[in-house]
């Protein structure tokens, strides 16, 4: 249930759009959201002694259903990542299968209801806390950078400095048109940074904006709208789980993508 908006339902929603910062310049330029950060590294524990102890209580017999689960999905990553790269899967298959559970249990955080976690920090004078790390658009950016790097990692691997360099200077016109060559591959290459993190933030941000939207209905003082709040608060859960199952698999998918194409030869 939402608390008592405080001068209607924009300060409501603009209160809950701030995050908890910790300022590193006095001006507030530099700062860490300090809510996105410690989400985001409980939830990446979590995961990783979640399947951690999995692994540890295999068996090659009759699976438990959490093992079960665990091989499913293992398998589920395993065989899109077969589809995509044709290279060493060693790195790449343990990285995809990072991606993928972690941003779905990042953007999972928006199934809680908008004012639990709020409402408990703010007792226990932590001030207000947002829980979806992948609706802060300065997570999603940090997440799709390593892809950049790993990109570029992967582009110096395959080719070599100088067949990198050759290929940036010469595709896809030829050596005739080098610098713009080189601006248009810049440009591609910033855009799959961009496209990740933007494509990821946006849908989050926006279905978080919709449960905001839906839980100011709670305390209009009408019954009849805090009914249409808790059914449009269910269906709009319900629908959800889609987009944060579909989310998670465009980010890993296009992770993929991006590295397939960087170890391959133009």
């Amino acid at each position: 249930m939402a608390s008592e908006p405080q001068g209607g339902l924009t300060e409501y929603i603009q209160h809950h759009l701030t995050h908890l910062n910790f300022r590193v310049s006095p001006s507030g330029f530099w700062s860490f959201h300090l809510d996105s950060v410690s989400v985001s590294l409980a939830l990446g524990v979590i995961f990783c002694l979640w399947f951690w102890s999995k692994a540890r209580k295999a068996t090659s017999g009759v699976p438990s259903k959490g093992q079960a689960f665990v091989e499913i999905v293992l398998e589920f990553v395993d065989g899109q990542v077969k589809d995509v790269f044709h290279g060493d899967r060693r790195f790449l298959g343990p990285l995809a299968l990072t991606v993928f559970v972690w941003v779905f249990l990042m953007n999972a955080m928006d199934l809680l209801p908008v004012d639990l976690l709020p409402v408990i920090t703010e007792k226990f004078g932590v001030g207000h806390f947002r829980s979806v790390p992948t609706a802060d658009v300065n997570m999603t950016f940090a997440m799709s950078l390593t892809v950049l790097i790993l990109v570029i990692f992967y582009s110096f691997k395959a080719k070599g400095f100088g067949g990198y360099m050759h290929e940036l200077f010469t595709a896809p016109f030829g050596k005739w048109f080098a610098p713009f060559n080189f601006a248009l591959n810049l440009v591609e290459l910033a855009s799959k940074p961009v496209s990740l993190a933007m494509r990821l933030f946006g849908n989050m941000y926006a279905g978080e904006l919709v449960f905001m939207l839906i839980a100011g209905l709670f305390s209009a003082g009408s019954w009849l709208l805090y009914g249409m709040g808790i059914i449009g608060y269910t269906v709009w859960a319900i629908f959800h789980i889609l987009i944060i199952s579909i989310q998670a698999f465009i980010f890993m998918v296009l992770t993929i993508v991006y590295i397939s194409m960087a170890h391959d030869h133009h």
